[in-house]
């Protein structure tokens, strides 16, 4: 199990803009960095406070980077539509230039970090039996928002059932309920943000924080003419992923992609942004994790929110058509 977290301590220094240049700080700064964001709840600043339930929960703009903001779930916390996931920061990227990502991040308007003990190779309750794993972590986030460590706390890669479980104890002996799940989601895998969350939201409030918007690197188009050796499907640990790649299915997606730049060169973007802001077009998404190992990019794809709003429904019709993969679902999200 995996849980996620938004940052609200500015413990990222502002640069002088320049992002083309590593910055020499020493790997114990960026580490002390890193601490701010190990816990396992969720809390925020979220650039303007929280939001009271009276308050509409439309999205809303920052003034001075563009970023978009939204609730989590049906908490009064904002969080910035896209996120940077830490994950390829442990896994790939040396110290000096993922102090420069987090801040390239933090200075668009960023607020939501992610980030789990099992990056650097933690063990979870996995094997314990659901009501007991559940009971487990309710009551240990409980006790982490009541001594003031976190305000909100969520889930990762939990099933439905679990995360109602986890409501279900909460409510059983008055703790404090998950607010939202993080999620897989991307143009290959749909079914549970856009059928089963959206249940859950109208039944409990849970959000939808998702991550991988470009299947691991796949929807970037770059194994369009087989695995580059510097590649992270070339690595020996990730041999699952060339498997995947290189199967009957990976080749039918290879082809969707190249339909799909099609439309990203008619709307003047690249594939990974076109990628990127057909997730943030799902308005039952409040936030979706970048993974991303270097500056050049991160900032590629911030520039999805600028992609947005080209997401019409003639766009997102003509995609669908595409993929041919859009999961049955009783009723829009927040319909």
């Amino acid at each position: 199990m995996q849980v996620s977290i938004a940052c609200t301590d500015h413990n990222l220094k502002r640069g002088n803009g320049d992002h083309s240049k590593q910055s020499a700080t020493s790997p114990n700064v960026v580490n002390q960095a890193r601490a701010k964001f190990r816990t396992v709840a969720i809390i925020a600043r979220s650039f303007g406070s929280f939001t009271p339930r009276h308050i509409s929960l439309k999205e809303s703009t920052g003034k001075h980077t563009g970023m978009k903001y939204r609730n989590l779930g049906k908490s009064g916390l904002r969080v910035s539509c896209l996120g940077l996931g830490e994950w390829t920061l442990h896994c790939f990227t040396i110290h000096t230039v993922a102090e420069q990502l987090m801040t390239i991040a933090y200075e668009s308007g960023v607020n939501l970090f992610d980030t789990a003990e099992v990056y650097a190779g933690g063990r979870w309750l996995s094997c314990k039996p659901l009501s007991l794993r559940s009971s487990l972590i309710v009551r240990a986030m409980t006790y982490v928002i009541n001594q003031g460590m976190a305000m909100y706390w969520g889930t990762s890669r939990w099933t439905a059932m679990e995360i109602m479980e986890a409501y279900s104890v909460a409510r059983q002996f008055n703790l404090i309920p998950p607010v939202c799940e993080q999620a897989e989601y991307h143009l290959f895998q749909r079914e549970k943000v856009e059928v089963q969350l959206p249940e859950l939201y109208h039944k409990i409030g849970v959000g939808a924080m998702t991550w991988s918007p470009l299947a691991c690197g796949i929807i970037t188009g770059k194994y369009e003419n087989g695995i580059p050796e510097s590649s992270r499907a070339s690595m020996k640990s990730y041999q699952w992923l060339k498997e995947k790649i290189v199967s009957e299915d990976g080749r039918k997606q290879q082809a969707k992609l190249k339909e799909l730049n099609h439309i990203a060169e008619k709307l003047g973007c690249t594939l990974p942004q076109l990628a990127v802001a057909w997730c943030l077009r799902n308005e039952g998404v409040s936030s979706v994790l970048l993974g991303t190992s270097n500056p050049e990019q991160l900032t590629e794809n911030l520039g999805a929110i600028q992609v947005l709003p080209k997401m019409t429904s003639h766009v997102v019709s003509e995609i669908d058509h595409i993929l041919g993969n859009r999961p049955y679902s009783k009723k829009d999200y927040r319909s």
